[in-house]
């Protein structure tokens, strides 16, 4: 169905694969355009409770492709960077959780995709940076936003004026990434943190989302009360029924997402 990508389902979490493998997995318009379309297929799931983004090979996603980039003008490099920002921004909307397993390269597009996760889990072989400086252009999807939302502006414009890459453990030490495991426990240990978000209520997982992603945007007073907004409208869900009648019966919770 897609010709850079591969999605599948398993068990209620959708696990979407780059495919782009002999390079490295970089990103260009086929990507772009592939992404769009199975992030439209995986909104429209209801019945998914997360996705897992990775890529194949050693590389999770090594940059943007520079051959397709090259020759772009102004206005050619401007709709590249902002139509890909749209679907980037696609991810971070999404109700459900969203893990990165960055199982080796993430950098430029790379690392920007990664911070449009809720979570990245690393392996102990991944790369991270921001090295667009170094070819004569900013980052374009995003990370001039997000790395310093991640890790403080200082450090961000550190990383970002050097175009320094760096190894798993600093980007764990930055706060860039959240986990590092052995690389042959990549997966596993993506799919258990998974099935720690999945037990929960799924509508109250997905309210929890937006409350952070909104409020972090605000001061303390308005961040308060986008979470009193979301706090209300749990109220209108069988999740909320069905969890504390559980609760108060003693036995475990049956969500249905309603």
């Amino acid at each position: 169905m897609f010709e850079t990508i591969n999605y599948e389902v398993k068990d209620q979490i959708g696990i979407l694969t780059i495919t782009r493998e002999k390079a490295l997995n970089a990103i260009n318009g086929q990507v772009v355009a592939d992404l769009d379309k199975v992030l439209e297929e995986i909104k429209a799931d209801k019945d998914l409770r997360g996705l897992v983004i990775t890529g194949a090979g050693r590389s999770f996603v090594a940059g943007a492709d520079i051959s397709a980039m090259q020759p772009m003008t102004e206005e050619e490099g401007f709709n590249w960077g902002a139509n890909s920002s749209v679907v980037f921004r696609k991810i971070e909307l999404l109700d459900i959780p969203v893990i990165a397993a960055v199982n080796g390269f993430a950098l430029g597009g790379g690392c920007e995709l990664a911070m449009c996760c809720d979570y990245i889990v690393a392996s102990e072989k991944a790369k991270f940076g921001q090295p667009e400086a170094g070819l004569g252009i900013t980052p374009g999807f995003g990370g001039t936003q997000r790395l310093p939302r991640k890790i403080g502006v200082s450090k961000a414009k550190e990383l970002i004026f050097s175009a320094r890459i760096i190894g798993a453990q600093e980007a764990y030490e930055l706060g860039l990434a959240d986990k590092v495991v052995a690389p042959e426990e990549l997966m596993d240990k993506v799919m258990e943190l998974m099935e720690s978000f999945k037990k929960n209520a799924p509508l109250a997982v997905a309210y929890c989302k937006h409350a952070i992603d909104e409020g972090y945007q605000l001061d303390i007073d308005g961040g308060v009360r986008v979470e009193n907004k979301w706090f209300g409208k749990c109220f209108s869900t069988e999740d909320q029924k069905e969890g504390m009648k559980a609760f108060l019966e003693k036995r475990p919770a049956e969500f249905k997402k309603k």
